[in-house]
């Protein structure tokens, strides 16, 4: 019956399950929206008009004629509506008439891939208006059609990338384009953000101000999808006023949404004997199977090109079983694939050959599929714009469609199937983006200045006082020259080459196979030490490599092919510190604060070990120290709020070996590789991790020589992510590093993914201080968190681990874990007080991912607490606690902090468009710059990119929906899907869940009470 399919397509999904092992959640219904017509305006020329009635546009839209009609009278405009809604033709129209009217005038396309850029030059070259002379001009463009392009084209495609590098550092030879530019069509604007999001709003800046030196003044015409304050976002990004049009009057067929929580599985454990759930991925290949057997065009969007292919692998393989038949119905759609291969997958999934298509982002961002009957998201998409946009896929008219959120086993996938109203009823989040950024401000302007001569006027479009400041840094560095006129480039050369838009910037280390000389992909400078340093294993596109050399003066780096039985993790030591302090509020025990802090990192060696665990040797390093000034959120929580009750404060806990730090960490700016760009995957990744047997990075090795301050700490993340649908983003292999005593621990930026070393957890010596570091991105999934045992090191040191997934890593089974490879060797080698791997008793060993270590007593929470509902008096250790406070035992307390650091860096994407691996996090016991208990997150790219900001803004929701993710999962005493990381290094421990829920509760308390003033006192 019309109108039931969705219902329908969901109880065959479900079918067979026992209704006590109902994975369904939540179950909505979205109804059904007609469309609203206008007739075709006025000014529209005929040409164009039946050109677009020849390709069955009888009528347009009311959104469409509004947002065309606005551009056309010159106001610039966004406009943000919902999947498949037409967006194409609101700036199409107008410039096809204009170019139509005047054939002299030209326009300019930008998208953030190459993939959506060629869809669109498709759309209007198959409009076929007379005088329109549509051209692609990217990194793909045969350098003998580029003068062709340059000299007749009027209607360019292109993308920022070659904005950047070809067209505005080369404007001199676009005179004539630039002299009569009307439009710039800004297209899915909403993936600008984060750094590579500021450096495309300076970049724009910059395209204005060439544009107006041949005395050109162009509209702009931004598409987005449905997002929150469209307008005031594209003010930000364009630096000019804009409209925004956001009431979508196109049609919509109804859907079924169902939340789906796989099932925690009985026969298989992580860490700590922590239950683990069915993998996404794995219950997406089953969802896609039931609906292909239902006949229903599905489409299933997955995070990563790996696991894109192996879900469309395993519905195949089901439906072998099933009909052999229709196997043939389902394939793997991803960007990599060649023009000819996916335009025929596009064309099979339209007419119906194909009913099953397994896909990375790739089919998010502006290909034309739509109506399906069925979308499944393996896992969420980072940003509500991004569900929204994936699940806009299903539906047609007069028939309803399903869509199925199956969660991953991660903090955020959990708050949400719990909390639908968080996913299906909040306002989409606005993207987050920083133009005054320093050290993205300094190079867009050095490139500026190289343009044209930067006259005082101008300043004000770069940032007023800020570029100012950044002026005077370039001019003392002998980059430019300061006149009476101006700032004045004073090179030969121009910078533009030196500058990367998507990525921290610097030339680039080249990979290149030293037999052959072919380049493999390349690394950011910035990630180098990490991911390319002598002796890594480096992996791309599927095969091994091993780096025989690293020279950073040259930026090469020199490898040949070998497929060897071990792994590599670097080892590396890291200070962190606060630099200033912006913004402060005390609430009772709790201070909020906002400012920049600096972390200095040293890669000093790293290990070669087997899969098993088996540490095979240490190889020392003598790299430079890297260096990252960035931007974080952090609380203090009293030692009064933290005591137990028999009083034993934080204080008195510190001789106690309760002085932990804990580290969560993002990574580096990843490497490129130039086979994979579009889908933001791990392209030429150091070391990224694939399913069935891919290489991973883990190990230790001892942290001596840098023990400056008392903030020398391990750590090691994860890939920095890139907006959805960016043409080149990969993450890198990364490292780690160990803590002197008393340290407080922190997880730069600079760190790759898929690295992972095993710490040596410190024993119940006093004054031991632990780091725990996590990078673990959206997007990783993981059939089982590594496992395995924990070194101790002698009495003294800090214990420090670390997790660096990088986005879109899916793995199908478990990575046998730390150093001695067995609880018994750990307990071993903790009773001869002697760490594996390091060079002495001094030593430190650290970790990839989650640092943390703690000793034997206190890990875990108090006998017979259970977890799971509202928290008054729980995780206390034992009886009331006093109102308002945690009450914690001090031997609880690193593990409390720990737990809720992990949960609340899982968190933060729900308030701020970033990932998983674009922040870090530090949490300790006592803190050297604080004087008390602090958990810190910081963004992971120098300067900051707004994300800290966004989280001390939401300080209250964002903690309360931590603790609630928390307090949601079923589990016992912890798991990856509240407060475990797949990849902490020395086995997730310690991690205190009740205690972070106790933790949480106390801190909201006091938020709450106190919290007025600041604006922190909200629900």
């Amino acid at each position: 019956m019309v109108g039931e399919r969705g219902r329908r397509l969901l109880d065959r999904v479900t079918a067979g399950i026992p209704a006590h092992e109902n994975p369904v959640t939540h179950v909505s219904r979205l109804p059904e929206r007609a469309a609203r017509h206008e007739p075709w305006p006025e000014w529209a020329e005929p040409s164009a008009v039946a050109a677009f009635r020849a390709s069955g546009v009888e009528k347009p839209w009311r959104h469409q004629v509004e947002a065309a009609s606005l551009a056309h009278a010159g106001t610039h405009v966004v406009v943000s509506t919902g999947t498949a809604s037409g967006k194409s033709l609101a700036y199409q129209l107008p410039v096809l008439s204009a170019l139509a009217a005047d054939p002299r005038a030209t326009a300019l396309y930008l998208s953030p891939t190459k993939a959506l850029g060629a869809d669109q030059l498709r759309a209007v070259s198959s409009l076929d208006v007379p005088g329109v002379r549509a051209a692609a001009f990217d990194g793909d463009t045969p350098m003998t059609e580029r003068d062709w392009v340059r000299a007749h084209a009027n209607w360019v495609f292109s993308n920022p990338d070659m904005l950047h590098r070809g067209i505005l550092s080369a404007h001199s030879r676009w005179t004539q384009f630039f002299r009569r530019l009307r439009y710039v069509v800004v297209d899915e604007c909403h993936s600008y953000r984060g750094v590579f999001g500021s450096h495309v709003a300076l970049l724009l800046r910059r395209l204005r101000r060439v544009a107006e030196h041949y005395g050109a003044s162009p509209v702009f015409v931004l598409a987005s999808a449905t997002t929150a304050s469209p307008a005031s976002f594209a003010t930000r990004l364009t630096g000019v006023e804009c409209s925004a049009v956001t009431d979508d009057a196109s049609p919509r067929g109804a859907r079924t949404v169902a939340l789906w929580e796989p099932p925690l599985l009985d026969e298989l454990t992580g860490e700590n004997g922590a239950p683990v759930r069915r993998p996404a991925g794995v219950e997406t290949a089953r969802i896609l199977t039931e609906l292909v057997v239902e006949g229903a065009r599905s489409l299933a969007f997955v995070r990563s090109r790996r696991g894109a292919e192996l879900t469309a692998l395993g519905a195949r393989r089901l439906l072998s079983e099933v009909d052999p038949r229709l196997a043939d119905t389902v394939a793997a759609y991803r960007s990599g694939y060649l023009p000819e291969e996916r335009r025929a997958l596009e064309q099979a999934l339209l007419s119906g050959r194909l009913l099953g298509v397994a896909t990375t982002n790739a089919l998010e961002l502006g290909v034309d599929i739509a109506g399906l009957d069925a979308v499944v998201l393996a896992g969420y998409p980072g940003t509500l714009a991004s569900f929204w946009q994936q699940s806009g896929r299903a539906g047609r008219s007069g028939d309803e469609a399903l869509v199925v959120f199956v969660a991953r086993d991660d903090p955020l996938d959990t708050y949400l199937v719990h909390h639908p109203a968080a996913l299906l009823e909040r306002p989409v989040e606005t993207a987050v983006l920083d133009p005054t950024n320093p050290y993205v401000l300094g190079p867009q302007l050095a490139c500026a200045v190289a343009e044209l001569p930067l006259t005082e006027p101008e300043l004000e479009t770069f940032g007023g006082e800020a570029a100012r400041a950044v002026l005077a840094d370039l001019a003392e560095e002998k980059l430019l020259r300061r006149r009476s006129s101006g700032w004045y480039w004073t090179s030969r050369d121009r910078p533009h080459g030196e500058v990367g838009i998507r990525g921290s910037g610097g030339d680039q280390i080249a990979v290149v196979e030293a037999d052959s000389g072919r380049m493999l992909g390349t690394v950011d400078p910035g990630s180098a030490c990490y991911s390319v340093h002598p002796g890594a294993v480096y992996l791309h596109q599927g095969s091994s490599y091993v780096v025989d050399e690293l020279d950073l003066e040259t930026g090469l780096a020199l490898v040949h092919a070998e497929d060897p039985d071990w792994t590599t993790s670097p080892r590396e030591i890291v200070d962190i510190s606060v630099l200033s302090t912006e913004e402060q509020c005390r609430h009772g025990g709790v201070t909020v604060c906002l400012g920049e802090v600096a972390v200095t990192s040293q890669v000093v060696g790293y290990l070669r070990r087997r899969p098993s665990g088996e540490v095979l040797d240490h190889t020392p390093l003598d790299l430079p120290e890297q260096s990252l000034h960035t931007r974080a959120v952090w609380y203090t929580v009293s030692g009064e709020l933290l005591e137990s009750p028999a009083g034993c404060g934080v204080g008195e806990a510190a001789a106690g070996s309760t002085n932990r730090a804990v580290v969560d960490g993002p990574g580096l700016p990843g490497s490129t590789s130039p086979a994979e760009k579009e889908d933001g995957t791990a392209a030429g990744s150091a070391a990224s991790r694939e399913v069935g047997g891919a290489a991973e990075l883990e190990g230790a090795s001892p942290a001596a020589g840098k023990s400056g301050r008392a903030g020398a700490v391990s750590a090691s993340g994860g890939p920095v992510g890139e907006p959805a649908g960016t043409e080149s983003a990969s993450p890198t292999a990364g490292g780690t590093g160990g803590t002197t005593v008393g340290s407080a621990a922190s997880h730069p930026a600079g760190e790759p993914a898929e690295t992972g070393s095993a710490s040596p957890v410190s024993g119940a010596a006093a004054g031991a201080a632990t780091s725990h570091a996590t990078g673990e991105p959206a997007g990783t999934e993981s059939a089982s968190p590594t496992a395995g045992a924990i070194d101790e090191a002698a009495a003294g040191p800090a214990t420090s681990h670390a997790t660096g997934e990088p986005a879109g890593t899916e793995s199908a089974s478990p990575t046998a874990g730390g150093i001695g490879g067995t609880a018994a060797g750990a307990a071993a080698r903790r009773a001869a007080g002697k760490p594996v791997g390091t060079g002495g008793a001094s030593s430190v060993v650290g970790v990839t991912g989650e640092v943390s270590g703690d000793p034997a007593a206190g890990r875990g929470p108090a006998a017979g607490v259970e977890i799971g509902v509202a928290v008054g008096p729980v995780g206390t250790g034992g009886a009331g606690r006093a109102p308002g406070g945690a009450g914690l035992l001090p031997a609880r307390v690193p593990g409390a902090l720990h737990a809720a650091e992990h949960a609340a860096i899982g968190l933060l994407p729900l308030f701020a468009t970033c990932d998983r691996w674009d922040i870090g996090g530090v949490s300790t016991a006592w803190h050297e710059d604080t004087g008390e208990a602090t958990v810190f997150v910081h963004d992971g790219h120098p300067g900051g990119a707004g994300f800290a900001d966004r989280g001390y803004a939401a300080i209250v929701p964002w903690l309360a929906a931590t603790r609630e993710a928390i307090v949601s999962c079923e589990c016992p005493t912890g798991c990856p899907s509240c407060v475990q990381s797949p990849k902490c290094g020395n086995g997730n421990d310690p991690l205190d869940k009740a205690g972070a829920v106790a933790v949480l509760g106390a801190v909201l308390g006091a938020l709450r009470q106190h919290g007025e003033q600041c604006g922190h006192g909200g629900a």
